[in-house]
């Protein structure tokens, strides 16, 4: 470890400020802060709470009944990501659906999905496109090549959503976010130094230990000065511009609008949906599906872990009905949910 490591290392174990809270928005940093062992040397005085940064976590429970319902009710192919398949649904999920019949397949890429509807011409196939600007492109250029390659049977049950207004619905919630990555590869900062001058504090981060441990010991120090900051500590990654190429793909596909985040309801504008150029692969528009409120079980507090109202082990179902084997909660479900982390780590 090199000095400047160091340094910040010994500067976050013997902080004696006032409390701080700070968010780890993105699921994969949650996962490597724990896997790394930085929460076991940060002084009592700065507390990491989860955020909002798990895709598969902030879906709602309505969207995987959605999912069911096109299963059952339009016998289409459903494709999605390994995660999605354990999410709990009102009545069950969609590895409950596939035991009792539903065509369900887990795909690698989005363009996989196009590539069955393609096989299977007779079927109605849809991709469940979930996730943050990181994997939004893929949806878009799977679109792309569905309209190209006039592959009439394919679509997208979209619940993609964006970064920028969840943080400013969560603004309350902590002193400061450390920022994905991999979200800002594609977005760029411009969008952060503009929090910044609505109030919102925040650093950009990688993921390796020293990486994280930068960040941290930069988000610490610029609290003190008691005034909004944003400093990207990923610079080998995260560009000023971003990807102009990914970001002019969903400009060509999508359109915003408003989204559901479990635990944060309905945010204005965080959502994306396709454009009228692309809406006859609108799952929901194509294949009439109805609009259905979904019911999460009320005993499971997923949704105050996601805005940092409480951690994991709060929750009184945490570590004995719910657990990785038989998850109640789809942050107990996802790779990359705080539950798991919380589950997984504690265990070592």
């Amino acid at each position: 470890m090199n000095e400047k490591l160091i340094e910040a290392k010994n500067y976050l174990e013997t902080y004696d400020g006032r409390p701080l809270r700070i968010m780890e928005v993105c699921g994969t940093h949650t996962h490597e802060i724990f896997r790394l062992g930085i929460r076991k040397i940060l002084s009592e005085k700065i507390k990491l709470i989860s955020g909002p940064g798990c895709p598969v976590c902030v879906t709602g429970v309505g969207y995987i009944d959605k999912a069911v319902f096109l299963a059952f009710e339009r016998n289409a192919i459903i494709c999605t990501f390994g995660d999605l398949i354990r999410v709990p649904g009102t009545e069950m999920s969609l590895g409950e659906a596939k035991a009792k019949g539903a065509d369900v397949r887990m795909v690698y890429t989005q363009s996989d999905a196009v590539n069955i509807a393609k096989e299977n011409p007779d079927k109605q196939v849809v991709f469940l496109s979930v996730g943050f600007e990181t994997t939004t492109p893929g949806a878009c250029l799977a679109v792309k090549k569905a309209k190209n390659e006039n592959v009439g049977n394919f679509s997208l049950l979209m619940s993609n959503k964006t970064m920028p207004n969840a943080y400013e619905a969560l603004k309350n919630s902590a002193d400061a976010f450390l920022y994905p990555g991999h979200v800002n590869a594609i977005t760029g900062t411009a969008t952060l130094e503009k929090l910044k001058n609505e109030g919102v504090s925040g650093v950009v981060t990688g993921f390796t230990a020293g990486e994280l441990l930068t960040a941290l010991s930069v988000t610490v120090k610029n609290l003190q000065k008691d005034e909004p900051f944003f400093e990207n500590c990923y610079p080998r990654v995260v560009r000023p511009e971003g990807n102009i190429k990914a970001q002019k793909l969903m400009s060509e596909t999508l359109i915003p609008c408003d989204a559901e985040w479990r635990g944060l309801g309905i945010i204005p504008g965080s959502g994306v949906k396709l454009n009228d150029s692309y809406s006859e692969f609108d799952a929901e528009k194509k294949l009439s599906v109805p609009d259905i409120k979904g019911r999460p079980n009320p005993a499971c507090r997923c949704g105050d872990i996601l805005r940092g109202g409480c951690l994991p082990n709060e929750c009184p179902l945490y570590g004995k009905i719910c657990n990785p084997l038989h998850p109640v909660g789809a942050c107990m479900v996802s790779s990359e949910g705080a539950c798991s982390a919380y589950y997984k780590y504690s265990q070592i």
